[in-house]
């Protein structure tokens, strides 16, 4: 047992026990101490040379800020660099996360030269690469099963749903991204009418412009843009919303105050997604083709007529539910990689602005490659 010290002046006994040193941390191990601390720990790096482990008792202290686990790192690292293996027992459990930000503090590696190593080098950034990616990828797969988890109480009786929550969300990703999403694929179906006319027109095969313009934006192009379109602008929107409340600790008052960030902040914003983007690529593809067509008959001397009987010959329900079907899977992805990429924000504005480019780059990456996977999927159906 150790004596009973004050609870403000900090002390540091040490007790030699053959090749094991003992030393007994009390008292306020404070910034407003620091005149007091750092000659104790001066004196204690200062051990004989036959120490081989050093356990460092912190069970006494009364408060421990920074300075104080910093210097009790520095003690930590001075002593394994004399050859002894040191320990820090006893601390209390309020101060072990200050204690673990403190101690992973500049103890990284440096990073690899990456102009040179040759094929080690080479090989090490392909390793690094893949353990970033494999991070990545369970941190979406942690947020996509923690939305599912919160869906699940939610629609059981658990949880509470926030109507009013989704309802705003859906204002935000859907009506107000309207006009932008119309005039995109509008001017889209235009460009690809064009070109198609411009091509096609080689050959004598100007009436075949309908079938691409149908088949492409029905299957592909409308859902595609719709969704780069979603993932730019409300993906990085709710990445930066929950960043910053990251930031500002709102999301730790949220827990301390008994809710479930998940159920509060993602939740409503997944639904809204899922149910926006259906509806956007839908009003898109429409814009699209009535671009398409427009160009076709001032560009190529298509009537409407003929285009429209023309397009009911080259496509069918099938052609539109396609690119209905893939909407709510790419919106599902965008949703939960900007929510992801949210709380992966840390305490500065840098952070932030990465985080919120990350979000958008693999949102757009992950949209592309469900797009080529459900292209796979319907060539193998028949569909």
């Amino acid at each position: 047992m150790y004596p009973e010290w004050g609870l403000n002046e900090p002390l540091l006994q040490s007790t030699v026990e053959g090749e094991r040193l003992r030393l007994a941390a009390a008292g306020s191990w404070t910034v407003d101490h620091a005149r007091e601390l750092e000659p104790l720990v001066d004196e204690a790096a200062r051990h004989p040379p036959a120490i081989r482990t050093v356990d460092i008792d912190m069970g006494q202290v009364d408060k421990l800020d920074t300075f104080g686990a910093w210097l009790l790192e520095r003690l930590r690292r001075s002593l394994a660099v004399e050859g002894s293996e040191a320990r820090i027992v006893g601390l209390p459990d309020s101060y072990r996360a200050l204690l673990e930000e403190v101690q992973n503090a500049n103890s990284g590696r440096a990073p690899p030269n990456p102009g040179g190593g040759g094929l080690a080098g080479a090989l090490d950034l392909v390793g690094r690469t893949m353990a970033e990616v494999g991070d990545a990828f369970l941190v979406i797969l942690e947020m996509f099963g923690a939305v599912g988890m919160s869906f699940v109480r939610v629609f059981t009786g658990f949880g509470r749903m926030r109507v009013t929550s989704v309802v705003h969300h859906l204002d935000r990703v859907c009506w107000r991204a309207v006009p932008i999403v119309l005039l995109i694929t509008f001017l889209i179906g235009c460009i690809i009418a064009q070109q198609g006319l411009f091509h096609f027109r080689r050959f004598g095969a100007d009436i075949f412009v309908v079938d691409m313009i149908g088949i492409l934006v029905l299957r592909e192009v409308g859902v595609l843009l719709v969704c780069i379109m979603v993932a730019g602008r409300s993906g990085s929107a709710y990445t930066a919303e929950l960043g910053t409340m990251k930031m500002r600790e709102e999301v730790d008052a949220l827990r301390t105050m008994g809710f479930d960030p998940i159920e509060v902040l993602i939740l409503p914003r997944i639904i809204a997604i899922v149910i926006a983007v259906p509806m956007l690529t839908f009003l898109g593809a429409m814009a699209a083709l009535y671009g398409g067509g427009l160009v076709a008959w001032l560009y190529g001397g298509i009537s409407p007529d003929i285009f429209i009987a023309r397009l009911r010959e080259a496509i069918s329900v099938d052609h539109f539910l396609v690119g209905m079907i893939k909407a709510p899977f790419m919106a599902l992805i965008i949703g939960i990689v900007a929510c992801a990429e949210g709380f992966q924000v840390k305490g500065s504005a840098e952070s932030l602005g990465a985080q919120t480019t990350t979000s958008v780059v693999k949102s757009i990456f992950l949209v592309i490659v469900l797009d080529g996977l459900f292209a796979m999927f319907f060539a193998a159906i028949g569909k």
